[in-house]
C-alpha cells in the first residue's frame, strides 16, 4: 500500500527535517544567549567592575539622630556650673552585623572590656531597634577611639558616634543643687513621649537638673547619611541642626558656695563628724547664695551611665550620700528655736523682756525634773540674757506661759512646719506639733511636759535646714516670709532673656519694729557679748546677730557615766547655729547643721563665720563695729 509504504520510509530515515530545523535554532539561541551573558559579565566585571564597585558602596542611606548640647547652668556673676563637652562612644546597628562573634570579641580586645558583657548590653532587638545605634561603650579615650577607627573597616555594623556629654565643672560642691542626669525612666517616657522624648535619652533625675528639664534639654536634629559597607561616612545628603538647650542662670553665689563646702568638711572633719547642711539666704528677696548637703557624691559620674556596682555603693552608703539634707534632712532645732519663741513672746500682751526668771539649773514640773544644759544655773536672767546664755530654764518657763498653741501658730507664721517652695523636688515638710496634730496621729492628749521640751525646740519638732534659714530671715527682715529663689533668669543658649524669675513672699508674721530691734539686740549679744554661745561666729568689723543649737540624738542620762571624748560619734549631739548679718541692715542669713558635731558653738558657729566673712570680703564692706568685744577664748557657754 502507498500510504503505509511512505510511513515505513519516514521512519526508517530518520528525524522529520521540521523538528530538526527547531532543535538546531533552540541550540543557537542557547548558545547565543550564553555568549551574550558572557560578554555582559565580562562588561560588568572588567570594563565598568571599579565604577559598579563604588556604586555598590554608595547604596546605604542611614537616618541619625543629632543630639541638642544640654544647657548650661551659671552661678549669678555667669561663672559656669554645668555645661556639656563633645565625647565618642561606639554602638552597634543590630541589622548590620555580618559576624557578631568577631565583632564583640574585637571590640571586648580594643575598648578593655567583657565581650559577653557588650553583646547583653545589645540583646537581640526586634521591630526598629534593629536599626537604630545601640551604644556599648561611651566616652572613650584617645587610644579606644584610634583602636576602633583602625578597624572599622573590618567591623559591619560598628558605628562610632559624638554626643554632648554632661560636665560639671564644680565637681561635689554642687551636686544636690545641680542634681544629676541619667537615662530615661518608664514613667518619664510615658510621660513625655509627646515631646519628643524616646527610650534611651538622658534627661535631668533631680535637683535643678530635674526642674528645669524643659528649658535645658534643647531641640535634638537629625542627618541622613550615605555609608559604606563598613558604615564609613560616604556623603551628607541632609541635616537639620539642633538647637542647644537653655541657660539657667542661679541666684547662687560660686565663691560662697565653695566656701561653705570648704569650712563645712575642715570644721567637721576635725571632730570626726561628716554629715550636714548649710544653707545662705539673701533675706531681702529670698535669692539663695549657697546650699550644701554633706557628704555629697561625684555628680558627674552619672553623666555617661552609672555602673551598677557604683550605683549600689552609693545607695548602701550609711552616710546617705544622696539625700539633699538641706531640703530633706529633718532635725530637732534645739536652741535656735529659743528665738522664735522669743518673738512669740514679745508679740504676746503682758510680756516684759526685762522681767527676770531664776535659773537654778534645773526645772521641776510635777515630779519631773528638766535640767537646764548648766547644770550649775545661770541665776536670774532676762529675755537678752537668756538668748545670751541660752538658758534652758528661762524658755521652760516662757513655752508654759505661752502654750504649745501659740508656739506652733508663730513658728508656722514664720515659715516653719511647711515646705518653702524651693524649685527642688523631694522637700520635707518638717514638723510643728500642737495639741490637734497629737490627736490625730497618736490619738492621745497633749501634756505639760512636752510644752517645755517643744520650747527648746526638742520632743516632736523638727525642720530642715532651709526651712530654719527661711524662719531666721523672717526674723532678719522684720517678718516677711520670703521663698528661697535659687534662678534668676532663663536664656537662650546664645543669651537672650526668655523668662525672669520674680522674688515670692508667702505672708507675713506679726513682728512689730520695736520687737524686732530687741529680738535682734538680744541675738547680737548672743554672738557678740562676753560669754555669748555663738561667739566663735564674730567676723571683725561685722555685727553679727546669731543663736546656736545643741539638739539631743539619745537622752542625757544614757551618756552620762560617758567622757565626752569617749562618746561614739552616732550618739553625739547635732550641732546647729543660725545667724544673720550686718544686725541693722541683715543681707545674709545663715544656718548650719553638722550631724552628731556636739556643740552648736564650736562646730556650727566656726563654719557661719568663715562664710560670712568671703561674703562681706567680696563686698569690701565691713559695716558698722561691733556693739561689743569679742569674749575671752573659752569663756562662753557652748550650747
Amino acid at each position: 500500500m502507498i500510504g503505509g509504504g511512505w510511513n515505513e520510509d519516514r521512519l526508517g530515515t530518520g528525524t522529520d527535517p521540521v523538528v530538526e530545523s527547531r532543535i538546531v535554532g533552540l541550540a543557537a539561541a542557547l548558545i547565543l544567549f550564553f555568549v551574550l551573558l558572557l560578554l555582559r559579565l565580562f562588561y560588568l566585571q572588567i570594563v565598568e567592575g571599579a565604577d559598579l564597585l563604588d556604586r555598590s558602596m554608595r547604596n546605604s542611606i542611614r537616618t541619625e539622630r543629632v543630639e541638642a548640647s544640654r544647657g548650661e547652668i551659671v552661678d549669678r556673676e555667669g561663672r559656669i556650673l554645668a555645661t556639656t563637652r563633645p565625647a565618642f562612644q561606639v554602638a552597634i546597628v543590630h541589622s548590620e552585623l555580618v559576624d557578631a562573634d568577631r565583632t564583640y570579641e574585637t571590640l571586648g580586645f580594643l575598648l578593655d572590656r567583657n565581650p559577653r558583657e557588650l553583646r547583653e548590653r545589645v540583646g537581640d532587638p526586634t521591630g526598629r531597634d534593629r536599626f537604630r545605634p545601640i551604644v556599648i561603650a561611651s566616652d572613650l579615650d584617645r587610644v579606644q577611639l584610634a583602636g576602633v577607627e583602625a578597624h572599622r573597616h573590618a567591623l559591619p555594623g560598628v558605628v562610632i558616634e559624638s554626643r554632648p556629654r554632661r560636665l560639671y565643672l564644680a565637681g561635689d560642691h554642687a551636686a544636690h543643687l545641680l542634681g544629676s542626669i541619667g537615662q530615661i525612666r518608664a514613667h518619664q517616657l510615658a510621660d513625655f513621649r509627646e515631646e519628643g522624648y524616646r527610650p534611651r535619652d538622658i534627661v535631668g533625675q533631680s535637683g535643678l537638673e530635674l526642674g528645669f528639664e524643659s528649658h535645658l534639654r534643647g531641640r535634638s536634629g537629625g542627618r541622613n547619611r550615605i555609608v559604606d559597607v563598613a558604615g564609613r561616612e560616604v556623603e551628607v545628603l541632609d541635616e537639620v541642626e539642633a538647637v542647644p538647650g537653655g541657660r539657667v542662670v542661679l541666684s547662687l553665689d560660686l565663691d560662697i558656695q565653695q566656701v561653705a563646702v570648704d569650712a563645712f568638711r575642715s570644721v567637721a572633719a576635725a571632730g570626726e563628724a561628716r554629715a550636714g547642711a548649710v544653707v545662705v539666704l539673701d533675706p531681702r528677696n529670698g535669692d539663695v547664695l549657697a546650699m550644701i548637703s554633706e557628704p555629697a557624691y561625684e555628680p558627674n559620674l552619672f553623666a555617661d551611665g552609672m555602673q551598677p556596682q557604683a550605683w549600689n555603693a552609693l545607695r548602701e552608703d550609711p552616710g546617705r550620700p544622696l539625700q539633699n539634707r538641706a531640703i530633706a534632712g529633718r532635725y530637732a532645732p534645739g536652741s535656735t528655736f529659743k528665738s522664735v519663741l522669743a518673738a512669740a513672746a514679745l508679740e504676746s500682751d503682758g510680756f516684759d523682756p526685762d522681767d527676770d526668771v531664776y535659773c537654778p539649773g534645773y526645772f521641776r514640773l510635777g515630779t519631773h525634773v528638766y535640767h537646764c544644759w548648766n547644770r550649775q544655773g545661770h541665776g536670774a536672767v532676762g529675755l537678752v540674757e537668756a538668748l545670751l546664755r541660752s538658758c534652758d530654764v528661762y524658755f521652760y518657763r516662757l513655752g508654759l506661759e505661752l502654750g504649745i498653741d501659740r508656739i506652733s501658730g508663730f513658728a508656722r507664721q514664720l515659715g516653719l512646719g511647711h515646705r518653702t517652695g524651693v524649685a527642688l523636688a523631694g522637700e520635707n515638710a518638717g514638723l510643728v506639733p500642737d495639741r490637734e496634730w497629737k490627736r490625730r496621729e497618736r490619738q492621745e492628749d497633749w501634756q505639760k511636759g512636752e510644752t517645755v521640751l517643744a520650747s527648746i525646740g526638742q520632743g516632736f519638732n523638727l525642720a530642715t535646714p532651709v526651712q530654719l534659714a527661711v524662719a531666721y530671715a523672717a526674723l532678719a527682715n522684720g517678718g516677711q516670709r520670703v521663698v528661697p529663689r535659687l534662678v534668676e533668669r532663663l536664656e537662650t543658649w546664645d543669651g537672650e532673656v526668655v523668662r525672669r524669675v520674680p522674688s515670692k513672699t508667702e505672708g507675713r508674721a506679726p513682728l512689730e519694729t520695736r520687737n524686732s530691734e530687741v529680738l535682734t539686740d538680744a541675738l547680737v549679744q548672743a554672738v557678740q557679748g562676753r560669754g555669748g554661745t555663738g561667739s566663735r561666729a564674730q567676723v571683725p568689723g561685722v555685727v553679727v546677730a546669731g543663736k546656736t543649737g545643741t539638739t539631743q540624738v539619745v537622752s542625757l542620762g544614757a551618756l552620762e557615766c560617758i567622757p565626752a571624748s569617749e562618746i561614739p560619734l552616732r550618739l553625739r549631739d547635732h550641732a546647729l547655729f543660725a545667724a544673720f548679718a550686718p544686725a541693722d541692715a541683715p543681707e545674709i542669713v545663715v544656718v548650719v547643721v553638722v550631724e552628731h558635731g556636739s556643740s552648736g558653738g564650736k562646730t556650727a558657729a566656726p563654719i557661719a563665720r568663715s562664710i560670712l566673712e568671703r561674703y562681706f570680703e567680696k563686698k569690701g564692706d565691713r559695716g558698722a563695729a561691733p556693739r561689743s568685744t569679742r569674749s575671752e577664748e573659752g569663756s562662753h557657754a557652748e550650747n
